[in-house]
């Protein structure tokens, strides 16, 4: 058999059965049965229209979830999974010092791994505040450290032109007047406490003026555990109103902006080609918590890897989370993470940072496509079962085929294979891949066609910047 393999010199039209004529590269028996059609193109996140456009151009972010939970390192949620009294719990902010917290370190580390924003814990279920506040004393300035953590940061976030956003825990175990009735991530009731919802409200929202106020043009508002599911649509128009260009999570008073999928959990269970609303992903790179932990078992840097491709492939935001040191330091795993990560994302983020999603155009599930141009990415978004991807019902050979992650061109073919002998398709197939000298990456290839099918409309390009 004449074995037609194609290493970057041949150019023709991509298409499948269910947008245009099938074209393949050598004619099949007229009543051969067709390939199953393939699913429907995804529908691409309605924008907002106004400054909040700018989470479209700017996928990929930072998460820092850091308080007075570093210092013993164990978990965030220290207080309450390891039922630590209130009054034992406090006296941590007598030893909150982080003498070496640098923003400018944070925010090197995050652009060296392909991240363009930032968010920021003010403050988490433990009450304890990153920020001055009028409010409360249960803050950072009023600590050994004597300085306000949001404040050095927002700082540099301007200066950078770096957006900033801010996390604030709706669940608080140290306000006498939140109602902790020992529900899921609640305290159980506390003596000396004066549990009033309405009166609790009233701190929240004089917090949330705070931080909407005194530090600058923020870009996003990340809400996190309103375990009452209390519903008051004012307190975020009033975060629209001082700030217009912050988006706003579904974790809060009403339905907000997006969607918040955390550690690759989905209610279906199963990868869907696109989501029903705006949609950030939140994961951290340890397994078992998202603050410092310091005997923390990590992910492999290829989980983070297909994590990030399979939203980002899909339209998505993504925030990839680490943990500070109590002395402000990012820690040396986490640094090493994030390099590994700049390494493998800058090389193939032309796929994922603009790209439009375009899986639709192959029944392999195994695998996520995006469209720049007339070009198309194929990302091995699941662990590789060999050497070969089949993109059926794709029946045209690229002009060009190049692996991202080396630079190297990559062998394509339309021969026919036994397992297609159903209805004697010769469908695109790349090969030769380098899964086993790249077995802790995600491989994305990219297809250079002449022309791409008219019916998939313009690719979307990334346009837009922070002024």
């Amino acid at each position: 058999m004449n074995r037609r393999t194609f290493l970057a010199t041949s150019g023709a039209l991509a298409a499948t059965p269910s947008l245009a004529p099938r074209l393949l590269a050598a004619s099949a028996p007229a009543a051969t049965p067709k390939a199953p059609p393939a699913p429907a193109a995804p529908k691409l996140s309605p924008r907002f229209g106004d400054g909040r456009d700018w989470w479209f151009d700017r996928r990929f972010g930072m998460f820092a979830h850091w308080g007075l939970y570093a210092i013993d390192g164990w978990h965030e949620q220290d207080q309450w999974r390891r039922r630590i009294p209130r009054a034992d719990y406090v006296k941590l902010a007598q030893r909150w010092n982080p003498v070496k917290f640098n923003p400018d370190a944070w925010l090197d580390a995050a652009e060296g791994a392909g991240m363009k924003y930032i968010c920021l814990t003010t403050k988490h279920h433990d009450g304890f505040c990153l920020f001055e506040s009028k409010h409360t004393r249960y803050h950072s300035v009023n600590t050994p450290y004597g300085k306000d953590v949001v404040r050095q940061l927002a700082d540099a976030c301007h200066r950078r032109a770096f957006p900033l956003c801010l996390y604030y825990s709706i669940a608080d175990w140290h306000h006498p007047n939140y109602p902790n009735q020992g529900r899921h991530h609640e305290l159980p009731p506390q003596a000396g406490d004066d549990p009033s919802l309405p009166k609790y409200l009233e701190f929240l929202k004089a917090q949330v003026r705070e931080l909407c106020t005194n530090y600058g043009e923020i870009h996003g508002f990340w809400w996190d555990m309103n375990v009452d599911k209390h519903v008051d649509r004012s307190i975020n128009a009033t975060i629209r109103q001082l700030q217009p260009k912050a988006v706003i999570n579904d974790r809060g008073f009403d339905e907000g902006d997006f969607g918040t999928p955390e550690r690759d959990f989905t209610k279906e269970g199963a990868l869907s080609p696109s989501f029903e609303k705006r949609t950030e992903a939140c994961q951290s790179i340890g397994m078992e918590s998202w603050g410092w932990r310091n005997d923390e078992d990590y992910y492999a840097d290829r989980h983070i890897f297909r994590s990030i491709a399979r939203y980002l492939a899909r339209d998505a935001n993504y925030l990839l989370n680490v943990g500070p040191k109590p002395d402000g330091t990012l820690p040396a795993e986490a640094l090493g993470f994030l390099r590994r990560t700049g390494a493998w994302y800058h090389r193939v983020k032309e796929a994922l940072d603009g790209a439009r999603p375009c899986s639709h155009l192959t029944a392999n599930r195994d695998v996520l496509l995006t469209r720049r141009g007339n070009s198309l990415y194929v990302i091995l978004q699941a662990e590789p079962k060999g050497d070969a991807v089949k993109l059926k019902p794709l029946a045209q050979l690229p002009r060009r085929a190049t692996l991202l992650n080396t630079g190297a061109p990559l062998p394509c073919s339309l021969d026919p294979v036994p397992s297609e002998h159903g209805d004697q398709g010769r469908y695109l197939r790349l090969t030769k891949l380098p899964v086993n000298e790249q077995a802790n990456t995600v491989l994305v290839a990219k297809l250079e066609f002449d022309q791409l099918p008219e019916v998939l409309g313009p690719a979307k390009e990334s346009g837009a910047s922070i002024r």
